[in-house]
């Protein structure tokens, strides 16, 4: 009987240990711009397998503060959702950049970025869950995200706390997607082309939309 309540209570505490595994948020900083014509803003992407609740989140710069600036207004972030924050004012960010309703913008923080300086991200704990310190000046040869905005060439650089030389600026029609605001800066804010698929399902369906798709054009081609 022990060994049956001992085997049952081990169980346990390894899934225990593997929801917690799982529960873990990946918000990773996905992108961001200093300095622009319609102001500066960084990117946060849920790169995770569940959707994360902001709700007493916050961001800071260098200071390393927890709680300057409240990130509770995304609400439920969803799995390959991106979200913005921008010194300017939601509506006119938005606008400038033509994003849809369905992009979440947190506008008017005043502590803001600089050439050379740091994004913290933090959750409702205070405890830190994303940082990338940055600057030309001081990491030789990493962008300068003035106009234009810092995206990483893979998932995998964004594992570091540092911008690397795999940062690269964004340019009208890259392979992120990038294009030109109303202001003339350029970036691609609101989506991250290397994020997960949101949805099994949608996947699935997507599969499927394309299996469809190859099977009319073969049979087209056979006749």
């Amino acid at each position: 009987m022990r060994k049956r309540l001992f085997g049952f209570g081990a169980a346990m505490l390894l899934s225990g240990q593997a929801l917690a595994a799982v529960s873990v948020a990946d918000i990773q900083i996905t992108e961001w711009m200093y300095s622009g014509n319609g102001g500066e803003f960084i990117e946060f992407t849920n790169m995770g397998s569940s959707a994360v609740d902001f709700s007493g989140w916050s961001y800071d710069d260098d200071s390393r503060t927890a709680g300057v600036f409240d990130l509770s207004g995304f609400g439920l972030v969803g799995v390959g959702e991106s979200v913005i924050i921008t010194e300017t004012a939601e509506t006119v960010f938005r606008a400038d950049w033509s994003l849809a309703a369905s992009v979440k913008v947190l506008g008017g923080y005043t502590n803001n970025i600089g050439r050379g300086d740091e994004i913290n991200l933090f959750d409702g704990t205070g405890g830190l869950i994303d940082r990338l310190t940055y600057g030309d000046a001081v990491f030789p040869g990493t962008v300068r995200t003035q106009n234009a905005t810092g995206n990483p060439l893979s998932a995998a650089d964004l594992a570091a706390t540092t911008v690397t030389a795999n940062w690269v600026l964004a340019s009208a029609g890259d392979r992120f997607g990038s294009y030109v605001s109303t202001s003339g800066d350029i970036g691609n804010p609101g989506f991250y082309v290397a994020a997960p698929v949101p949805e099994p399902e949608t996947y699935a369906m997507m599969l499927a939309g394309l299996a469809l798709v190859g099977g009319i054009a073969r049979r087209r081609a056979v006749r």
